[in-house]
């Protein structure tokens, strides 16, 4: 494992120290244990709690939901690329590449969004944890790999399901 790289000066850069050390194995179980609570939940008790829905904020309840598992993946992809790069399973330069691919800006509708006082607030905490953790790994990632990807980086996504899969495949080859 190399040593994090040094911001301006000799300020190190305390995002990259936490991603490149011990202390991310927190972060990223946290990452992965909201993405497993919020699978049980939309599986289990948000099923049926949505049936109970009207229909304009079963609408708006299954958009989210969308958003909600969208976003999760994404951070769980990137989660998945700093463990592999941390573990020396993949360079940093692999992971900037890989995670050129992964969103971070999987928006949410309004908390005035007609319907939304509605939705369950199990499911409401589990849309909100996602977006605070959603920002606290975009805040590190801009932190560690700089603002911003390529624009044609974004341009040639094509399938987003299939970038998914094959970060999962990246991610995981060395195991």
């Amino acid at each position: 494992m190399s040593e994090p790289s040094m911001g301006s000066g000799n300020t190190i850069r305390l995002a990259e120290r936490r991603v490149f050390s011990h202390s991310f194995k927190p972060l990223y179980d946290e990452g992965m244990g909201l993405v497993e609570q919020t699978a049980e939940y939309l599986d289990g008790k948000g099923r049926v709690e949505a049936k109970n829905l009207s229909r304009l904020a079963a609408t708006l309840y299954a958009a989210e939901s969308m958003r909600l598992t969208t976003r999760l993946m994404q951070v769980a992809s990137w989660l998945l690329l700093q463990r592999a790069a941390n573990s020396g399973e993949m360079t940093r330069d692999q992971v900037a590449e890989e995670k050129a691919k992964v969103r971070l800006d999987t928006a949410s509708a309004r908390e005035d969004a007609a319907g939304w006082s509605e939705l369950p607030s199990a499911f409401l905490d589990l849309v909100n944890r996602s977006l605070s953790l959603q920002a606290l790994v975009r805040r590190m990632d801009e932190e560690i790999y700089g603002g911003g990807a390529p624009a044609a980086s974004s341009a040639r996504r094509s399938n987003p399901v299939s970038d998914q899969i094959t970060l999962l495949r990246t991610a995981f080859a060395g195991g």
